[in-house]
């Protein structure tokens, strides 16, 4: 009986999301596989239906080879997930969303298992040009066409969901790998100036974090082999966001790889994309913590 499921980047924001999640709509046990360079175990969620793997993408088949037969779904969220640092940590960045995304593909061909796998807006911008902006964006890229044609040759069972600028509970907040919003956060709650990268006025449309994994449940529920995209139908520019926290701004230089726009996609691939929107506004998630005058 097929009655576990897999998340790589458990450990991280998206994915231990994800979890809590799955433990309160399914029965599943679920296995996390996260090799903690942006996760944490603070993040773990305590409940005797989780084990937690401390391992590698590209040693997945070693990690999980006992479980194979009882795997009903890999959620692969466990990627190099920022576009900027792509640049400075390439090796790092090929090694995960190259190297360690082909293994969890074979390992989900090799036992029949369905993926469901977590796209990036990221290479959609610009009519779909941007897609080579940044190592990141191209490895994401790369990775669609490559699942194209392994659903071709060799059948293989998927869902992919584009995700666009996702916040909330858990983001990272600090360091090399934080959000955008979760910087603002972090900085707000220290009453420290907020930095928009110049100009400001490259847009995102920011979307939750549970309206982002109600998505990707509904996606693997659902079992349709398509594309789903998640975002927010009202896109904002980085200054209006930064504005909303009614705090002082910095600017900071413009930096490699950076997207200006964040249209939703008009690209479809072998399945057109299922558009669908979040219902929790940023405007909303921003005043909760915003303090009063």
């Amino acid at each position: 009986m097929k009655n576990l499921i897999i998340v790589t980047g458990g450990a991280g924001f998206v994915g231990s999301n994800l979890i809590e999640y799955l433990l309160k709509e399914t029965n599943y046990k679920i296995i996390s596989l996260d090799n903690y360079s942006s996760g944490s175990k603070k993040n773990h969620i305590i409940n005797k239906k989780i084990k937690y793997i401390n391992g590698e993408t590209l040693n997945i088949k070693k990690s999980l080879n006992k479980y194979k037969n009882n795997i009903k779904a890999v959620f692969h969220f466990g990627e190099f997930s920022r576009i900027f640092q792509s640049f400075k940590k390439f090796n790092e960045c090929y090694q995960s969303n190259s190297i360690g995304s082909n293994a969890v593909f074979k390992f989900c061909l090799d036992h029949d298992i369905k993926l469901i796998y977590s796209a990036t807006s990221a290479s959609l911008g610009n009519k779909g040009n941007d897609k080579n902006l940044s190592p990141y964006a191209f490895s994401k890229s790369k990775n669609i066409e490559l699942l194209e044609n392994l659903k071709k040759w060799f059948n293989l069972k998927f869902e992919v969901i584009f995700f666009y600028n996702v916040y909330g509970p858990r983001q990272i907040k600090s360091g090399d790998m934080a959000t955008v919003i979760g910087i603002f956060e972090n900085q707000y709650l220290n009453n420290k100036p907020l930095s928009v990268v110049r100009p400001g006025t490259q847009t995102r449309r920011f979307t939750h974090i549970l309206d982002t994994v109600n998505i990707c449940y509904l996606a693997f529920k659902l079992n349709k082999c398509a594309y789903y995209s998640i975002s927010n139908k009202k896109s904002y520019s980085i200054l209006e966001v930064a504005k909303m926290f009614k705090s002082k701004i910095i600017y900071l230089k413009p930096r490699l790889g950076e997207r200006y726009a964040s249209a939703l996609t008009k690209i479809t691939y072998n399945n057109k994309i299922i558009q669908k929107y979040g219902k929790i506004q940023l405007k909303d998630y921003i005043s909760s913590f915003i303090k009063p005058y």
